[in-house]
């Protein structure tokens, strides 16, 4: 979700079919608003799909339809990721508290900050307004004015 931009509903819902592997092409089918769109994966992140999906595949006897599942090959449950998401920055160090939603902010700051281009970071986040990702990437407005 953080190198995504992926909303947590979005990434519930990945599919395996939903990944292109020869070509790092990720297609969020039926996102908000009922809107496909079109994300890349890194090298790194396709690496760790493919050994995810090795791992699964043993854990739970078969390659199960969605990427993230229970042991028992069930998609996961919105409370789990959030719950899950709170622990591992609990253990990070984080002292604020972070919510999947969190992670969708960071993507697009980061996204921002590394090409300068809202309407990049627009298409990205699967926003229909610029007005909507506009909210997302007031922190790196924030950091201009201070530099400047």
């Amino acid at each position: 979700m953080l190198d995504t931009g992926l909303r947590l509903s979005e990434a519930i819902g990945l599919k395996w079919r939903d990944i292109d592997f020869s070509t790092g092409r990720l297609h969020v089918v039926q996102g908000k608003g009922a809107k496909d769109r079109i994300l890349w994966l890194s090298a790194e992140n396709l690496e760790a799909l493919r050994h995810w999906r090795q791992r699964q595949a043993q854990v739970v006897g078969r390659t199960p339809e969605h990427v993230f599942t229970t042991l028992k090959g069930q998609p996961l449950k919105p409370r789990y990721v959030q719950a899950m998401v709170a622990r591992y920055a609990k253990r990070a160090g984080i002292e604020k508290r972070v919510h999947p939603h969190t992670l969708r902010h960071t993507f697009a700051t980061d996204l921002l900050r590394a090409c300068g281009n809202v309407e990049i970071v627009r298409r990205a986040l699967g926003h229909v307004n610029l007005s909507t990702t506009q909210v997302y990437v007031h922190l790196v407005d924030t950091d201009l004015e201070a530099v400047g």
